[in-house]
């Protein structure tokens, strides 16, 4: 990754465990990911259900192809 990449959108999510299956597939990929909104509130860090607000993903803006690519289709 360059030293001017910014980091972008890539998709929100409804629950932290979709986020997280694309999370490690992007990582297993040497895509940097960032994880933002990831509050699971009372429940605690291991919650994988619905989170309100989503879990919205970022990737470099040099990799957003690439990980478009590798996202499951919905």
């Amino acid at each position: 990754m360059s030293d001017t990449a910014q980091w972008v959108h890539l998709g929100t999510f409804n629950t932290g465990l979709e986020a997280d299956i694309v999370r490690a597939a992007l990582e297993a990929e040497d895509i940097p990911v960032l994880v933002k909104g990831d509050n699971p509130g009372i429940f605690g860090a291991s919650y994988q259900g619905v989170v309100t607000g989503g879990i919205e993903l970022l990737v470099p803006d040099v990799e957003l192809q690439r990980a478009r690519d590798l996202m499951p289709e919905t």
